[in-house]
């Protein structure tokens, strides 16, 4: 008999058991995040410091909650990153289930926004309260990554609260394993959204036919 259970509720002690997932600690496993042109264009800058203001302004009365994360800040950067144009095409709300069949076990989840090419799952991004960790979601947005259909090419995601970013790739061949970027902040000095978005960008171009 099956059992079913949330993403949300998933552990990476679960995952790590289900999956065989592993943690890469070699830096070039996901080197993606840190092989990127950080230009960013002048307007784009204006752009990204108004995201960052509003931000602010709007956490001097917390909680910033989730469809709030989506409309002040995650759109915006949507939006420069060019997801809202072809050849990427967006689903919200989009509910999975990772059967594990011989694990009797089926996860059920939600994703906040799901990007797709050619039907193929290229981003992944869970938004979260403003007071809620971005590192406690990791396993839930691992569990979606790891129901992409493409077995062979790796999954990229994100996860944000408004403030926190933090970048994920996950592959499932030869062996499933998944490593982070480092943590970004809209609460450092520096406008973090200047990384955030060429980061965007990059795994963006990562499935276009002329990079791989």
């Amino acid at each position: 008999m099956s059992q079913t259970t949330l993403a949300t509720e998933v552990t990476l002690r679960q995952l790590k058991q289900a999956f065989g997932l592993q943690l890469a600690t070699d830096p070039a496993f996901f080197g993606e995040w840190r092989e990127v042109d950080t230009t960013v264009t002048e307007n784009e800058k204006v752009v990204l410091d108004r995201v960052k203001d509003n931000f602010l302004h709007l956490m001097e009365d917390p909680p910033l909650l989730e469809n709030t994360v989506k409309l002040v800040v995650l759109a915006p950067l949507l939006d420069l990153a060019g997801f809202y144009q072809n050849p990427f095409r967006i689903e919200t709300e989009t509910s999975i289930d990772v059967k594990l069949e011989d694990e009797g076990l089926i996860i059920h989840g939600r994703m906040d926004v799901l990007i797709l090419r050619d039907r193929l799952w290229l981003l992944v991004i869970e938004s979260k309260r403003s007071d809620f960790s971005v590192a406690r979601a990791i396993p839930q947005l691992l569990t979606y990554m790891l129901a992409n259909p493409d077995a062979v090419q790796p999954s990229f995601g994100m996860i944000t609260n408004g403030n926190e970013f933090i970048f994920l790739k996950a592959t499932r061949q030869p062996v499933a394993a998944y490593a982070n970027s480092r943590l970004f902040s809209l609460l450092n000095p520096d406008n973090e959204l200047y990384s955030v978005l060429p980061i965007l960008k990059h795994l963006g171009n990562q499935v276009l036919p002329n990079s791989r």
